[in-house]
């Protein structure tokens, strides 16, 4: 463990303060088709400390659980705030969710209390008390100066909950001093002062709460919209020049389809992008650059159990490829490891930091399963290392299926269909397959007014990688649909294949036997 700077209070919510610049703009909060609401710094602290204060009058004690269910706003980022400086929890809530799996998050973090904001409302159990953002937030209020709550070293600040790829979603349990520490590194990467930040992906998600807690720490100006929607997007970071933006690779892609608009569109003030939270692929860094000109484009990486400071720049200087998460950070220890438990230049990443999770909250079980015995956390994910030491996301273990006995990662023939001028999108499923075992499968979105075809995809995959990568069946979709975070939902679109009996091995295997991909007909 890194100690903490001497004078620290270590909570994570006095990593904002009112500062020697209270009137500078903290926050705008931007809402389509409402004047854009600005917060400065010395509101911002005196409104945290009220939150705080009011929660602490109201009877709520230490280690208690607040549930935040509300789209992105200054209300939920005052009372986040609020919530760490009394020495209770915060626990944003998914609520694209359905109610019941709302209901079961909060029952399992055993929430105290939940702050909403209006619309979310009904989405809230009925027997849980609850405080909405428009009448009973003012209510709870109680203005005054605040000394934030000092945490032990294994307090839990906020309990961020998985898309629960793999069953029910774990409650990921984050101390302030690890999430201090990391936002820390990062604001002393360079000056966040000068930069404005635009972030429209949901506070309950780590790429967004990482973005505004940096924003905010750093005294750089946080724009805040509710939601995404590449229209609204497109207009806030035009009308609000912001210089900083962290964004989902699909977000991207959906930008990109916003053709008229980037017709009369300017965005050359943009100065950095950081691309994160699912792969980045070849078509989405080509949409990147042609959208930014300007801009310093990097690959982000990092899971909720680890937080966001793993990769970093080469220490020798070397500059980073463009599909590269970099080198290990410093302050970071990881290693990658085989399938025999060997160390290997490809292998599941296992990551050893201070920014690392206390443990998922009630699963003991599953906590002791997820760390190694010297106290690494393993991620799941695959990750090649190449001879200058720059890493690359290979995929993750859990969708990777054998086909024919070779092991296909989906994000692999992702990327590769990606590359394709007419693709826009794809996502890759393996389809069982009573010869092979499991067969690719892909669903892709085509780039506007593109035609492709299944076979030119086909052969274009032929052409660039070994036959079992190829996908065996191509549907093309007009979106693919998407989880809370914004990431492509894999079990929904499994689920399209289930429901529609795509049976891969109704298709003729291609090319046929025997034939060399670059004697293809149609192969670029």
């Amino acid at each position: 463990m890194i100690a903490r700077p001497a004078g620290d209070p270590g909570n994570l919510g006095s990593l904002l303060c009112a500062g020697p610049d209270p009137d500078r703009v903290a926050l705008v909060e931007v809402t389509p088709g409402a004047v854009p609401r600005t917060v400065d710094f010395g509101t911002l602290n005196a409104w945290a400390d009220a939150v705080a204060r009011g929660l602490l009058r109201r009877g709520l004690e230490r280690g208690q659980r607040v549930g935040l269910v509300a789209a992105n706003s200054a209300d939920f980022v005052a009372s986040y705030l609020g919530i760490l400086r009394a020495g209770l929890v915060a626990v944003p809530v998914n609520w694209r969710q359905p109610a019941a799996g709302i209901a079961d998050i909060l029952a399992d973090a055993d929430v105290a209390l939940v702050l909403c904001d209006a619309p979310r409302r009904p989405l809230c159990p009925a027997g849980l008390p609850t405080l909405d953002f428009e009448q009973g937030l003012p209510a709870l209020l109680d203005h005054g100066s605040f000394a934030a709550v000092q945490p032990a070293a294994d307090d839990a600040a906020l309990f961020l909950y998985t898309s629960g790829s793999g069953g029910r979603p774990k409650g990921v349990m984050l101390s302030h001093h690890g999430y201090r520490w990391g936002t820390r590194v990062r604001t002393q990467e360079v000056d966040l002062a000068r930069h404005r930040f635009l972030v429209a992906a949901p506070l309950y998600h780590m790429n967004a709460l990482n973005t505004a807690q940096l924003a905010l720490t750093g005294r750089g100006t946080l724009v805040l919209m509710p939601q995404f929607d590449a229209a609204a997007y497109l207009d806030a970071l035009q009308s609000q020049r912001c210089t900083w933006i962290t964004a989902i690779p699909t977000m991207i892609s959906l930008l990109a389809l916003e053709t008229e608009r980037l017709r009369h569109a300017d965005l050359s003030f943009v100065e950095r992008v950081r691309l994160g939270s699912e792969p980045v692929g070849a078509r989405v860094l080509e949409s990147a650059r042609t959208l930014f000109p300007r801009a310093a484009i990097s690959n982000g990486y990092g899971t909720t159990e680890t937080g966001a400071v793993i990769f970093g720049p080469h220490p020798g200087g070397l500059p980073t490829p463009a599909l590269s998460l970099g080198c290990a950070q410093p302050s970071v220890q990881i290693r990658l490891v085989a399938a025999d438990d060997a160390a290997a230049p490809e292998g599941v990443l296992q990551v050893r930091s201070p920014a690392l999770m206390l443990g998922y909250h009630r699963r003991p079980t599953e906590s002791a399963a997820a760390f190694t015995a010297d106290g690494y956390y393993a991620t799941g994910d695959v990750i090649r290392r190449d001879a200058e030491g720059f890493h690359y996301f290979v995929g993750r273990a859990d969708d990777m299926f054998v086909c024919g006995g070779e092991n296909v990662f989906p994000s692999e023939t992702e990327r590769l269909l990606e590359r394709h001028p007419q693709v826009m999108q794809a996502c890759v499923i393996g389809v069982p397959d009573t010869l092979k075992g499991f067969k690719p499968v892909a669903y892709v979105v085509p780039r506007t007014d593109a035609r492709p075809t299944e076979q030119a995809l086909k052969a274009h995959v032929l052409a660039l990688a070994p036959p079992h990568l190829h996908p065996r069946r191509i549907v093309f979709v007009d979106s693919l649909p998407l989880t809370g975070s914004g990431k492509v939902d894999r079990k929904t679109v499994a689920g399209w294949a289930n429901a529609s009996n795509l049976d891969p091995a109704q298709a003729t295997d291609y090319p046929p036997k025997g034939a060399s991909p670059g004697a293809i007909a149609g192969v670029p």
